[in-house]
Protein backbone atom coordinates (compact mmCIF):
# COMPACT_ATOMS: atom_id res chain seq x y z
CA UNK A 1 0.00 0.00 0.00
CA UNK A 2 1.01 3.66 -1.01
CA UNK A 3 -0.86 5.36 2.08
CA UNK A 4 -2.28 4.56 5.43
CA UNK A 5 -5.40 6.09 3.70
CA UNK A 6 -5.28 3.63 0.56
CA UNK A 7 -6.71 0.27 0.09
CA UNK A 8 -4.22 -2.57 -1.35
CA UNK A 9 -7.46 -2.38 -4.53
CA UNK A 10 -5.85 1.11 -4.82
CA UNK A 11 -9.46 2.51 -3.70
CA UNK A 12 -8.23 5.67 -2.04
CA UNK A 13 -9.79 8.12 1.08
CA UNK A 14 -10.03 10.74 -1.58
CA UNK A 15 -11.94 8.53 -3.79
CA UNK A 16 -14.36 7.02 -1.35
CA UNK A 17 -14.88 10.79 -0.44
CA UNK A 18 -15.58 11.54 -3.57
CA UNK A 19 -18.19 8.82 -4.21
CA UNK A 20 -19.82 9.55 -0.64
CA UNK A 21 -20.52 13.43 -2.22
CA UNK A 22 -21.04 12.14 -5.47
CA UNK A 23 -25.01 11.35 -4.50
CA UNK A 24 -25.26 14.52 -3.01
CA UNK A 25 -24.09 17.53 -5.32
CA UNK A 26 -26.95 18.95 -7.01
CA UNK A 27 -29.52 16.89 -4.78
CA UNK A 28 -31.93 19.64 -2.84
CA UNK A 29 -32.70 18.75 0.42
CA UNK A 30 -36.10 18.08 -0.02
CA UNK A 31 -35.36 15.47 -2.53
CA UNK A 32 -33.30 13.95 0.18
CA UNK A 33 -36.47 13.95 2.90
CA UNK A 34 -39.07 13.56 0.00
CA UNK A 35 -41.19 10.03 0.45
CA UNK A 36 -39.38 8.63 3.39
CA UNK A 37 -40.87 6.41 5.85
CA UNK A 38 -44.11 5.23 3.62
CA UNK A 39 -44.65 2.02 4.93
CA UNK A 40 -44.05 2.80 8.75
CA UNK A 41 -45.87 6.15 8.88
CA UNK A 42 -49.63 4.67 7.57
CA UNK A 43 -52.58 6.06 10.11
CA UNK A 44 -52.75 3.71 13.34
CA UNK A 45 -48.69 2.84 13.14
CA UNK A 46 -46.81 3.07 15.58
CA UNK A 47 -42.98 4.05 14.52
CA UNK A 48 -39.89 2.36 16.87
CA UNK A 49 -37.79 5.15 18.85
CA UNK A 50 -34.65 2.99 18.24
CA UNK A 51 -31.96 3.97 16.57
CA UNK A 52 -28.39 2.74 14.88
CA UNK A 53 -24.67 3.58 15.23
CA UNK A 54 -22.73 1.24 12.44
CA UNK A 55 -18.85 1.74 13.05
CA UNK A 56 -17.41 0.47 9.53
CA UNK A 57 -14.14 -0.60 10.47
CA UNK A 58 -12.90 -0.29 6.58
CA UNK A 59 -10.16 -1.99 5.01
CA UNK A 60 -11.26 -5.64 7.32
CA UNK A 61 -9.81 -5.58 10.80
CA UNK A 62 -7.57 -8.55 12.07
CA UNK A 63 -9.69 -10.80 14.59
CA UNK A 64 -6.24 -11.67 15.87
CA UNK A 65 -5.16 -8.06 17.19
CA UNK A 66 -8.41 -6.63 18.14
CA UNK A 67 -10.93 -9.07 19.80
CA UNK A 68 -10.13 -13.01 19.49
CA UNK A 69 -6.47 -13.42 20.30
CA UNK A 70 -4.54 -16.87 20.36
CA UNK A 71 -2.46 -16.99 23.22
CA UNK A 72 -1.68 -20.26 22.79
CA UNK A 73 -0.91 -20.68 18.89
CA UNK A 74 2.39 -20.36 17.69
CA UNK A 75 3.75 -17.71 17.01
CA UNK A 76 3.18 -16.95 13.28
CA UNK A 77 -0.36 -17.23 14.38
CA UNK A 78 -0.53 -15.51 17.28
CA UNK A 79 1.16 -12.51 16.32
CA UNK A 80 2.89 -9.41 18.04
CA UNK A 81 0.79 -8.25 20.96
CA UNK A 82 -0.69 -10.15 23.83
CA UNK A 83 -4.25 -10.65 25.30
CA UNK A 84 -5.42 -9.12 28.25
CA UNK A 85 -8.51 -10.32 30.65
CA UNK A 86 -12.08 -8.50 30.27
CA UNK A 87 -14.41 -7.88 33.31
CA UNK A 88 -16.32 -11.24 31.71
CA UNK A 89 -14.30 -14.09 33.02
CA UNK A 90 -12.69 -16.30 30.42
CA UNK A 91 -12.84 -13.94 27.75
CA UNK A 92 -9.30 -12.02 26.43
CA UNK A 93 -9.26 -8.93 24.15
CA UNK A 94 -6.11 -7.87 22.33
CA UNK A 95 -3.48 -5.41 24.78
CA UNK A 96 -4.90 -2.12 23.06
CA UNK A 97 -8.67 -3.34 23.16
CA UNK A 98 -8.34 -2.03 27.30
CA UNK A 99 -11.29 0.61 27.31
CA UNK A 100 -13.44 -2.09 25.42
CA UNK A 101 -12.23 -5.14 28.02
CA UNK A 102 -13.06 -3.36 30.77
CA UNK A 103 -17.11 -3.02 29.74
CA UNK A 104 -17.41 -6.33 28.16
CA UNK A 105 -19.77 -6.77 29.98
CA UNK A 106 -22.06 -4.45 28.47
CA UNK A 107 -20.48 -5.88 24.68
CA UNK A 108 -21.66 -9.07 22.53
CA UNK A 109 -18.37 -10.43 20.65
CA UNK A 110 -19.06 -12.65 17.84
CA UNK A 111 -16.01 -14.88 16.71
CA UNK A 112 -17.66 -16.48 14.15
CA UNK A 113 -19.24 -14.51 11.11
CA UNK A 114 -17.70 -15.46 7.90
CA UNK A 115 -18.33 -15.41 4.29
CA UNK A 116 -17.08 -16.16 0.89
CA UNK A 117 -14.99 -13.35 -0.43
CA UNK A 118 -11.67 -11.92 0.10
CA UNK A 119 -12.22 -8.37 -2.12
CA UNK A 120 -12.85 -5.63 -1.04
CA UNK A 121 -15.29 -4.15 -2.83
CA UNK A 122 -17.50 -7.48 -2.99
CA UNK A 123 -17.28 -7.97 0.73
CA UNK A 124 -18.44 -4.24 1.69
CA UNK A 125 -21.22 -4.31 -0.29
CA UNK A 126 -22.24 -7.79 1.45
CA UNK A 127 -21.95 -6.54 4.86
CA UNK A 128 -23.67 -2.99 4.42
CA UNK A 129 -26.54 -4.01 1.83
CA UNK A 130 -26.61 -8.34 2.45
CA UNK A 131 -25.66 -9.16 -0.94
CA UNK A 132 -22.78 -9.69 -3.07
CA UNK A 133 -21.43 -7.10 -5.17
CA UNK A 134 -21.61 -8.61 -8.61
CA UNK A 135 -19.20 -6.71 -10.36
CA UNK A 136 -15.69 -6.20 -8.56
CA UNK A 137 -15.16 -3.02 -10.48
CA UNK A 138 -18.38 -1.27 -9.39
CA UNK A 139 -17.98 1.89 -7.66
CA UNK A 140 -21.71 2.07 -6.83
CA UNK A 141 -23.95 0.19 -5.11
CA UNK A 142 -26.26 -2.80 -6.54
CA UNK A 143 -28.39 -2.84 -3.90
CA UNK A 144 -28.99 0.10 -1.24
CA UNK A 145 -27.38 0.08 1.92
CA UNK A 146 -29.41 -0.58 5.29
CA UNK A 147 -29.04 3.12 6.11
CA UNK A 148 -30.65 4.00 3.14
CA UNK A 149 -33.22 1.35 3.49
CA UNK A 150 -33.76 2.56 6.96
CA UNK A 151 -34.42 6.25 5.76
CA UNK A 152 -37.53 5.13 3.32
CA UNK A 153 -39.15 2.48 5.68
CA UNK A 154 -38.33 4.66 8.88
CA UNK A 155 -37.27 8.01 7.97
CA UNK A 156 -36.01 10.21 11.38
CA UNK A 157 -36.82 9.97 14.94
CA UNK A 158 -37.74 13.88 14.64
CA UNK A 159 -39.02 16.38 12.38
CA UNK A 160 -36.28 18.27 10.88
CA UNK A 161 -33.82 15.99 11.08
CA UNK A 162 -32.32 13.58 8.50
CA UNK A 163 -32.65 9.82 9.11
CA UNK A 164 -29.42 8.72 7.84
CA UNK A 165 -26.21 10.49 8.70
CA UNK A 166 -22.34 9.46 7.64
CA UNK A 167 -19.58 10.88 9.92
CA UNK A 168 -17.21 12.19 8.47
CA UNK A 169 -18.61 10.67 4.82
CA UNK A 170 -20.74 7.80 3.31
CA UNK A 171 -19.34 3.77 3.59
CA UNK A 172 -17.59 2.11 0.68
CA UNK A 173 -21.31 1.56 -0.53
CA UNK A 174 -23.74 3.34 2.12
CA UNK A 175 -25.46 4.79 -0.50
CA UNK A 176 -28.89 4.22 -1.52
CA UNK A 177 -28.78 2.61 -5.45
CA UNK A 178 -31.59 2.34 -7.11
CA UNK A 179 -33.89 3.15 -4.08
CA UNK A 180 -32.78 6.80 -5.21
CA UNK A 181 -30.68 9.56 -4.67
CA UNK A 182 -33.31 11.04 -1.68
CA UNK A 183 -32.29 8.55 0.68
CA UNK A 184 -28.66 8.98 0.23
CA UNK A 185 -26.72 9.97 3.29
CA UNK A 186 -26.31 13.33 4.91
CA UNK A 187 -22.96 13.81 5.17
CA UNK A 188 -20.85 16.12 7.57
CA UNK A 189 -18.02 16.12 5.23
CA UNK A 190 -15.27 16.50 8.14
CA UNK A 191 -14.33 14.96 10.67
CA UNK A 192 -15.55 16.78 13.92
CA UNK A 193 -11.89 17.23 16.13
CA UNK A 194 -11.58 20.16 13.44
CA UNK A 195 -11.36 23.67 15.10
CA UNK A 196 -14.66 25.15 14.59
CA UNK A 197 -16.37 22.12 13.44
CA UNK A 198 -19.59 22.74 11.17
CA UNK A 199 -21.91 21.34 8.49
CA UNK A 200 -21.97 23.46 5.49
CA UNK A 201 -25.22 21.92 4.37
CA UNK A 202 -27.04 23.29 7.09
CA UNK A 203 -25.91 26.90 6.84
CA UNK A 204 -27.46 29.76 4.05
CA UNK A 205 -26.09 31.10 1.60
CA UNK A 206 -24.20 34.24 2.32
CA UNK A 207 -26.50 37.00 2.18
CA UNK A 208 -29.63 34.95 2.31
CA UNK A 209 -30.91 35.45 5.89
CA UNK A 210 -34.06 33.32 7.40
CA UNK A 211 -36.79 36.33 6.76
CA UNK A 212 -35.19 36.45 2.94
CA UNK A 213 -35.48 32.48 2.56
CA UNK A 214 -39.37 33.01 4.20
CA UNK A 215 -39.91 35.39 1.58
CA UNK A 216 -38.85 33.48 -1.49
CA UNK A 217 -40.95 30.46 0.20
CA UNK A 218 -44.20 32.47 -0.07
CA UNK A 219 -43.24 33.76 -3.68
CA UNK A 220 -43.17 29.74 -3.95
CA UNK A 221 -46.24 29.23 -2.27
CA UNK A 222 -48.57 31.37 -4.48
CA UNK A 223 -47.03 30.17 -7.78
CA UNK A 224 -48.19 26.65 -6.38
CA UNK A 225 -51.27 27.63 -5.42
CA UNK A 226 -52.87 26.92 -8.77
CA UNK A 227 -51.07 23.23 -9.06
CA UNK A 228 -53.19 22.48 -5.84
CA UNK A 229 -56.47 23.31 -7.54
CA UNK A 230 -56.15 20.80 -9.82
CA UNK A 231 -53.80 18.04 -7.78
CA UNK A 232 -56.58 15.39 -7.27
CA UNK A 233 -53.73 12.84 -5.95
CA UNK A 234 -52.28 14.39 -3.03
CA UNK A 235 -48.93 14.90 -4.23
CA UNK A 236 -48.65 18.47 -3.71
CA UNK A 237 -49.55 17.74 -0.30
CA UNK A 238 -46.55 15.29 0.14
CA UNK A 239 -44.10 17.65 -1.19
CA UNK A 240 -45.16 20.24 0.41
CA UNK A 241 -44.38 18.32 3.70
CA UNK A 242 -40.72 17.32 2.93
CA UNK A 243 -40.02 20.72 1.40
CA UNK A 244 -41.78 21.81 5.00
CA UNK A 245 -39.05 19.43 6.64
CA UNK A 246 -36.56 20.65 4.75
CA UNK A 247 -37.16 23.93 5.68
CA UNK A 248 -36.64 23.54 9.05
CA UNK A 249 -33.48 21.63 8.26
CA UNK A 250 -31.88 24.92 7.23
CA UNK A 251 -33.70 27.38 8.99
CA UNK A 252 -34.64 25.69 11.98
CA UNK A 253 -32.65 25.43 15.17
CA UNK A 254 -33.18 21.58 15.80
CA UNK A 255 -30.42 20.18 13.45
CA UNK A 256 -27.66 22.93 13.41
CA UNK A 257 -28.07 21.99 17.33
CA UNK A 258 -27.46 18.39 17.01
CA UNK A 259 -24.39 18.83 15.21
CA UNK A 260 -23.13 21.36 17.22
CA UNK A 261 -20.63 19.62 18.91
CA UNK A 262 -18.81 22.64 20.71
CA UNK A 263 -22.61 22.30 23.39
CA UNK A 264 -20.76 19.50 24.67
CA UNK A 265 -18.34 20.35 27.75
CA UNK A 266 -14.45 19.79 28.00
CA UNK A 267 -14.86 17.25 30.29
CA UNK A 268 -17.30 15.29 27.99
CA UNK A 269 -15.28 15.77 24.58
CA UNK A 270 -12.04 14.58 26.41
CA UNK A 271 -14.01 11.38 27.88
CA UNK A 272 -14.26 10.33 24.20
CA UNK A 273 -10.59 11.39 23.19
CA UNK A 274 -9.71 14.72 21.06
CA UNK A 275 -9.16 12.72 17.97
CA UNK A 276 -11.69 11.94 14.98
CA UNK A 277 -12.28 8.67 16.04
CA UNK A 278 -13.79 9.95 19.75
CA UNK A 279 -15.67 13.02 18.65
CA UNK A 280 -17.53 11.28 15.72
CA UNK A 281 -18.48 9.25 18.07
CA UNK A 282 -19.52 11.58 20.29
CA UNK A 283 -21.54 13.29 17.62
CA UNK A 284 -23.34 9.97 16.87
CA UNK A 285 -24.31 10.17 20.46
CA UNK A 286 -25.85 13.63 20.14
CA UNK A 287 -27.52 12.70 16.60
CA UNK A 288 -29.53 10.03 18.27
CA UNK A 289 -30.46 12.05 21.39
CA UNK A 290 -32.15 14.87 18.26
CA UNK A 291 -33.64 12.10 16.55
CA UNK A 292 -31.26 10.57 13.63
CA UNK A 293 -32.31 6.52 12.84
CA UNK A 294 -29.42 5.90 11.26
CA UNK A 295 -25.93 6.80 11.49
CA UNK A 296 -22.71 5.36 10.05
CA UNK A 297 -19.23 6.42 11.02
CA UNK A 298 -15.94 5.57 9.46
CA UNK A 299 -13.40 4.76 11.65
CA UNK A 300 -10.30 5.31 9.30
CA UNK A 301 -9.23 8.58 11.15
CA UNK A 302 -5.49 7.12 11.39
CA UNK A 303 -5.47 4.93 8.10
CA UNK A 304 -7.71 2.00 7.21
CA UNK A 305 -7.67 -1.67 8.48
CA UNK A 306 -6.08 -3.26 5.36
CA UNK A 307 -2.86 -4.02 7.50
CA UNK A 308 -0.78 -5.86 5.13
CA UNK A 309 2.62 -4.52 6.62
CA UNK A 310 3.49 -4.20 10.04
CA UNK A 311 0.18 -5.09 11.70
CA UNK A 312 1.57 -4.06 14.75
CA UNK A 313 2.70 -0.55 13.92
CA UNK A 314 -0.39 0.02 12.42
CA UNK A 315 -2.59 -1.30 15.37
CA UNK A 316 -0.65 0.87 18.20
CA UNK A 317 -1.39 4.13 15.67
CA UNK A 318 -5.21 3.74 15.14
CA UNK A 319 -6.01 0.59 18.30
CA UNK A 320 -6.20 3.17 21.39
CA UNK A 321 -8.41 5.76 19.83
CA UNK A 322 -10.78 3.32 18.08
CA UNK A 323 -11.04 1.62 21.36
CA UNK A 324 -11.59 5.08 23.19
CA UNK A 325 -14.05 6.16 21.30
CA UNK A 326 -16.25 2.74 20.84
CA UNK A 327 -16.09 1.85 25.00
CA UNK A 328 -17.25 5.27 25.58
CA UNK A 329 -19.62 5.87 23.33
CA UNK A 330 -21.47 2.60 25.08
CA UNK A 331 -20.87 3.72 28.90
CA UNK A 332 -22.02 7.36 27.99
CA UNK A 333 -25.63 5.78 26.04
CA UNK A 334 -26.07 3.66 28.91
CA UNK A 335 -25.10 6.60 31.35
CA UNK A 336 -28.36 8.59 29.41
CA UNK A 337 -30.60 6.13 29.58
CA UNK A 338 -30.12 5.22 25.41
CA UNK A 339 -28.72 2.04 25.37
CA UNK A 340 -31.73 -0.09 25.09
CA UNK A 341 -32.95 2.19 22.11
CA UNK A 342 -29.62 2.43 20.65
CA UNK A 343 -27.35 -0.38 19.03
CA UNK A 344 -24.04 0.02 17.91
CA UNK A 345 -22.16 -2.21 15.21
CA UNK A 346 -18.53 -2.48 14.51
CA UNK A 347 -17.68 -4.29 11.74
CA UNK A 348 -15.48 -4.40 9.03
CA UNK A 349 -16.00 -6.29 6.11
CA UNK A 350 -13.94 -9.39 6.60
CA UNK A 351 -10.80 -10.44 9.01
CA UNK A 352 -7.46 -11.17 7.95
CA UNK A 353 -5.39 -14.41 7.91
CA UNK A 354 -4.59 -16.56 10.58
CA UNK A 355 -0.64 -16.55 9.50
CA UNK A 356 1.55 -12.94 9.88
CA UNK A 357 2.66 -13.23 6.38
CA UNK A 358 6.27 -12.18 5.03
CA UNK A 359 5.91 -8.08 5.70
CA UNK A 360 4.86 -8.38 9.24
CA UNK A 361 1.29 -7.91 8.43
CA UNK A 362 -2.01 -9.67 7.40
CA UNK A 363 -3.91 -10.16 4.46
CA UNK A 364 -7.88 -10.31 3.16
CA UNK A 365 -9.76 -13.36 4.91
CA UNK A 366 -13.01 -13.81 4.54
CA UNK A 367 -13.41 -16.83 6.46
CA UNK A 368 -14.01 -15.77 9.68
CA UNK A 369 -14.01 -12.29 11.31
CA UNK A 370 -15.31 -10.78 14.54
CA UNK A 371 -18.05 -7.96 14.72
CA UNK A 372 -19.03 -6.40 18.22
CA UNK A 373 -22.47 -5.01 19.33
CA UNK A 374 -23.81 -3.31 22.35
CA UNK A 375 -27.10 -1.68 23.71
CA UNK A 376 -30.24 -2.44 21.90
CA UNK A 377 -32.24 -4.58 24.46
CA UNK A 378 -29.47 -7.21 23.61
CA UNK A 379 -27.98 -10.24 26.21
CA UNK A 380 -24.58 -8.67 25.88
CA UNK A 381 -21.91 -9.60 28.49
CA UNK A 382 -20.70 -12.87 25.97
CA UNK A 383 -18.90 -14.26 23.08
CA UNK A 384 -21.00 -16.21 20.65
CA UNK A 385 -19.42 -18.86 18.45
CA UNK A 386 -15.65 -19.23 18.13
CA UNK A 387 -12.97 -19.57 16.10
CA UNK A 388 -10.52 -22.45 15.65
CA UNK A 389 -7.01 -22.63 17.40
CA UNK A 390 -5.25 -20.42 14.83
CA UNK A 391 -8.41 -18.39 14.28
CA UNK A 392 -9.24 -19.53 10.53
CA UNK A 393 -12.42 -20.76 10.32
CA UNK A 394 -15.65 -20.71 12.79
CA UNK A 395 -15.58 -24.00 14.81
CA UNK A 396 -18.61 -23.54 16.10
CA UNK A 397 -22.02 -21.70 16.14
CA UNK A 398 -20.97 -20.02 12.76
CA UNK A 399 -22.66 -16.87 11.40
CA UNK A 400 -22.81 -14.28 7.90
CA UNK A 401 -22.75 -10.93 8.28
CA UNK A 402 -26.39 -10.88 7.11
CA UNK A 403 -27.36 -12.22 10.19
CA UNK A 404 -25.54 -9.12 11.45
CA UNK A 405 -28.04 -6.86 9.36
CA UNK A 406 -30.93 -8.74 10.49
CA UNK A 407 -30.76 -8.04 14.07
CA UNK A 408 -30.33 -4.19 13.20
CA UNK A 409 -33.37 -4.72 10.90
CA UNK A 410 -35.07 -6.06 14.37
CA UNK A 411 -33.79 -3.60 16.60
CA UNK A 412 -35.22 -0.72 13.95
CA UNK A 413 -38.68 -2.53 13.73
CA UNK A 414 -38.36 -3.37 9.90
CA UNK A 415 -39.72 -6.70 7.97
CA UNK A 416 -36.49 -8.11 6.40
CA UNK A 417 -38.89 -9.74 4.30
CA UNK A 418 -40.27 -6.15 2.68
CA UNK A 419 -39.33 -6.04 -1.12
CA UNK A 420 -39.11 -3.16 -3.32
CA UNK A 421 -38.42 -3.00 -7.22
CA UNK A 422 -34.40 -2.63 -8.25
CA UNK A 423 -34.22 -0.64 -11.75
CA UNK A 424 -35.42 -3.63 -13.83
CA UNK A 425 -39.04 -4.02 -11.81
CA UNK A 426 -37.64 -6.93 -9.82
CA UNK A 427 -39.00 -7.04 -6.46
CA UNK A 428 -35.93 -7.57 -4.14
CA UNK A 429 -35.71 -8.48 -0.38
CA UNK A 430 -34.36 -6.18 2.30
CA UNK A 431 -32.50 -9.92 3.06
CA UNK A 432 -32.51 -12.70 1.63
CA UNK A 433 -30.61 -14.50 4.84
CA UNK A 434 -32.55 -13.05 7.64
CA UNK A 435 -31.77 -15.85 10.30
CA UNK A 436 -31.65 -13.83 13.74
CA UNK A 437 -28.43 -14.44 15.69
CA UNK A 438 -30.55 -16.06 18.58
CA UNK A 439 -27.84 -16.06 21.33
CA UNK A 440 -28.26 -12.45 21.46
CA UNK A 441 -32.22 -12.26 21.96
Amino acid sequence: MSSDNEFCDRLSRRTLLQAGLAGTIGLSVPEILRLQAANSRKAGTAVPDTAVIYVEMAGGPTQHETYDPKPDAATEYRGPLEPIATNVSGVVFSQLMTGQAAIMDKLAVIRSIHHDSGSHGTSSHLTQTGYYLRDRQNRDNDMPCIGSLTAKVRGANSPGMPPFVSLPNSMRFGRAGWLGKGYNPFNSGKDAHVKNFSVPNLSLLKGLTATRLRDRRSLLTGFDAARRTIDNHGVSEAIDQFTEDAFEMVTGEGARRAFDIGRESAATRARYGNHAMGQNMLLARRLVENGVTFISVRANSLGSWDDHNGVEKRMRAKGPSFDQGVATLVDDLHDRGLAARTLVVCMGEFGRTPRINGNAGRDHWGRVMSVVLAGGNLRTGQVVGSSDANGAVPKDRPYRPENVLAMIYRHLGIDPSLKFPDHNGRPRYLLEERRLINELV
